[in-house]
């Protein structure tokens, strides 16, 4: 029996040392800036579902489009039926990695700068992108933040108030503090 145990204590340890460290969250944020003219257009969404390999780097966040809350009930309306579609295109994902995760230690605390390149889906169309960010480790617990700037016509969104209330180009904030 104890030889049994040895030899069940061994498998596991081996397949645990080979395990990839996966973090999760549902409550990452995502902020949408696109004020153009003079009208603040931005908005949070608080319901970001996000995971990290802390061995590979792979970096994934997913939001409902209808997730994002404006300070004024009529733009949300405007973003979810005219420029978003959200009710046909509900749904807005990343997918990539850090592409220097070596230099990354999540065993010590501090910020470490990160480099980001993968596939951004917006309103249906996907496009390769890349960024810079930061990844604040404290307590082994990662923390991720960073910024994309895209062109919305490179989105196929469109709307009448493009270019003129609301800039072509906007900035999307992530913001995700793993467990």
């Amino acid at each position: 029996m104890t030889k049994i145990t040895l030899i069940a204590t061994f498998v596991l340890t081996a397949f645990s040392s080979n395990a990839q460290k996966v973090y999760a969250t549902k409550t990452g944020q995502v902020f949408f800036n696109a004020t153009g003219g003079l009208e603040k257009i931005a908005a949070v969404n608080n319901q970001t579902d996000s995971k990290f390999v802390g061995e590979n780097g792979q970096v994934i966040f997913a939001v409902l489009v209808k997730g994002f809350k404006f300070e004024n009930q009529l733009m949300e309306d405007h973003f979810n039926e005219n420029y978003m579609e959200s009710t046909k295109i509900p749904k807005a994902d990343f997918k990539g990695f850090i592409t220097n995760i070596k230099e990354v230690n999540l065993a010590k605390d501090g910020t470490y700068p990160v480099n980001l390149d993968g596939n951004l889906t917006v309103h249906g169309v996907t496009n390769k992108v890349s960024t810079t960010g930061t990844m604040k480790v404290a307590g082994g617990v990662p923390e991720m933040e960073g910024a994309f700037k895209i062109k919305l016509k490179d989105y196929n969104v469109t709307g009448l108030y493009i270019g003129e209330k609301i800039a072509p180009e906007v900035t999307i904030t992530v913001k995700c503090k793993y467990q």
